[in-house]
């Protein structure tokens, strides 16, 4: 198995991935136990799905029992500048990184999906492939694997491509030579826990995802906190603050693949713009994108808490006639943003 191995790295590469690692699937057993503590916390705020197959999440055995091996791909889509200088534009809209383009879950499933192909051609065998929609928990699987290990922001970091990568896996039947996972290289360094906004941590390696802005301006169900409106800023959708301070990041590089390359429309929108669109113009702009997910009412009660927190009262203008907005969610938000800007 060992030439099989080898040569599955190479294909990885061939196909696009960035790096490859493979692990046992019961290669953290203490997974588990970490996901029903944060579970039982109520950490996962609405994330309801996050308790639905719980025991397939914790333990990939459960999943797929059959399963003897565990291939982890990262799929690097970095950045061509640094996403935390758009934040001082406050009549720009600050999209994630990896939501300024298409949904990356089809261009990495394609992936997958070949190299998967190629390693039953070699070697007659069962598979099953899996992005992130799917009950398994990447990111300890990946530092099983050796492609990283969770940061203090719980992120899988990389001394080869930082923290700008995407997670696949494909788990198979054959027994593949496994990889030695990667230990933490964070050391003394917080870096990521100062950036937080909102001061999400917990504690290293700890979040309280109701208080991140990631959260927030994609998972959150109706009004935000009150008291954390003001400290979102300009970020419409999703947060890079605690990924882009990592010093790691040195080293990372920009993704050759165009899928996430950032559409220029999405590089630095204006609220003005966007806080116009309704249900329509919304489906047409963000067709194909990972934003079409939360709906038109959830992504302008977001921009218009980017208006409430720009300072710049001639943005009152764009955000005065959702003040009576059908959806009560944009409304609150629509009224709190021109309150503000009085």
């Amino acid at each position: 198995m060992d030439a099989l191995a080898s040569r599955l790295r190479d294909m990885a590469h061939e196909v696009g991935f960035s790096d490859i690692g493979i692990c046992a699937p019961d290669a953290m057993p203490e997974t588990a136990g970490r996901l029903q503590a944060f579970l039982k916390e109520g950490l996962h705020g609405d994330m309801d799905w996050m308790e639905r197959r719980a025991e397939w999440r914790g333990s990939p055995t459960a999943l797929w029992p059959e399963a003897r091996s565990v291939i982890m791909l990262a799929d690097n889509y970095g950045p061509d500048e640094d996403p935390l200088k758009l934040l001082p534009m406050k009549d720009r809209g600050n999209i994630s990184v990896y939501a300024r383009n298409k949904d990356y879950h089809d261009p990495l499933k394609k992936r997958l999906k070949r190299l998967g192909r190629w390693l039953i051609e070699q070697e007659p065998c069962d598979i099953k492939v899996f992005v992130d929609t799917a009950p398994v928990m990447e990111k300890p699987l990946a530092q099983a694997a050796g492609l990283g290990w969770q940061g203090k922001h719980s992120n899988v970091v990389s001394r080869r491509l930082g923290s700008w990568f995407f997670l696949g896996a494909i788990f198979t039947t054959l027994d593949l030579p496994k990889d030695t996972a990667e230990p933490d290289h964070c050391g003394n360094c917080s870096a990521c826990l100062q950036a937080c906004p909102t001061d999400a941590f917990i504690a290293p390696y700890k979040l309280d995802p109701r208080k991140c802005i990631s959260y927030l301006t994609i998972e959150q169900k109706g009004p935000v906190d009150p008291a954390l409106r003001a400290k979102m800023g300009n970020r419409i959708y999703g947060c890079d603050d605690c990924l882009a301070a990592c010093p790691w990041n040195k080293f990372a590089q920009v993704s050759r693949d165009a899928n996430y390359w950032a559409r220029i429309e999405l590089r630095c929108p204006k609220l003005e713009h966007l806080v116009r669109l309704d249900d329509a113009d919304f489906r047409e702009i963000f067709a194909g994108s990972p934003i079409k997910r939360i709906g038109r009412n959830s992504f302008i009660r977001n921009v218009l808490y980017a208006i409430g927190n720009s300072g710049d009262p001639s943005l009152a203008a764009a955000a005065r006639p959702l003040a009576s907005d059908p959806d009560d969610t944009v409304k609150d938000a629509a009224n709190w943003a021109l309150e503000r800007l009085k």
